[in-house]
């Protein structure tokens, strides 16, 4: 009997969403950043997404007075510029680098593209949205009704990433006081005053690089702990 070839097709391999956006591909673009450098200011236009490889950036917007506040930062794995796609022209907000950062850059025609074809990537991109969404919400709560001293607890809990998926990053990088100032809306002065306060708690060691136990959780979900003279 004669046997009959059978044809294979060689299969595509499944799309990785982590891949092409480490990739310099079509028009992606990955840059180097070293810190304290604008990715883009506040009134530039909206025509593309951004994602952090590496390091962290903050987000910060600014009255028509020249007030400053910072409403976020990010860090690897964080989509931002994303606003474009829903229409927005120009950029509300300055995005800077905190720290040295590798940060892709994806035209807003290839991401419309991407999410259209590639589920896993949507379902990547979609998951980013609500988590941020989510901490929108947790941070409007959070200034309503919460202390600046609490306010600061969870905030430098969030910088170190304790509660998301990964290792968390106790050490963190170089931030201000200035900065966590802006973030959780009080004075420097307060700040300062605060991390004094952690640090004799054994919440936090603050020596150049602040670094973040996870005692520091007592403070937002228990009664705050009295220091022993």
């Amino acid at each position: 009997m004669r046997k009959t070839a059978v044809k294979t097709t060689k299969r595509k391999p499944p799309f990785d969403p982590k891949a092409f956006l480490s990739k310099v591909n079509g028009g992606r673009t990955l840059a180097e950043y070293r810190e304290h450098k604008i990715v883009y200011r506040q009134g530039d236009p909206a025509d593309a997404v951004f994602y952090i490889q590496a390091g962290k950036a903050k987000v910060t917007v600014f009255s028509e007075q020249g007030k400053e506040a910072v409403v976020a930062v990010l860090g690897p794995g964080d989509f931002f510029g994303e606003e474009c796609l829903a229409g927005q022209v120009l950029r509300l907000a300055t995005v800077a680098t905190l720290t040295e950062c590798a940060i892709t850059r994806i035209p807003k025609a290839e991401i419309i593209s991407i999410i259209h074809t590639e589920p896993s990537f949507a379902e990547l991109f979609i998951s980013h949205l609500l988590a941020r969404n989510s901490r929108v919400e947790a941070d409007l709560i959070d200034q309503l009704f919460n202390s600046s001293e609490k306010r600061l607890a969870r905030t430098l809990l969030l910088l170190a990433n304790f509660g998301k998926e990964g290792d968390s990053e106790p050490v963190l990088a170089k931030i201000s006081q200035e900065t966590l100032a802006e973030m959780i809306g009080t004075t420097r002065s307060r700040v300062s005053f605060f991390m004094n306060r952690f640090r004799k708690l054994g919440f936090i060691d603050y020596n150049g690089h602040i670094e973040v136990h996870r005692s520091l959780l007592n403070l937002i979900l228990h009664e705050k702990p009295e220091i022993r003279e």
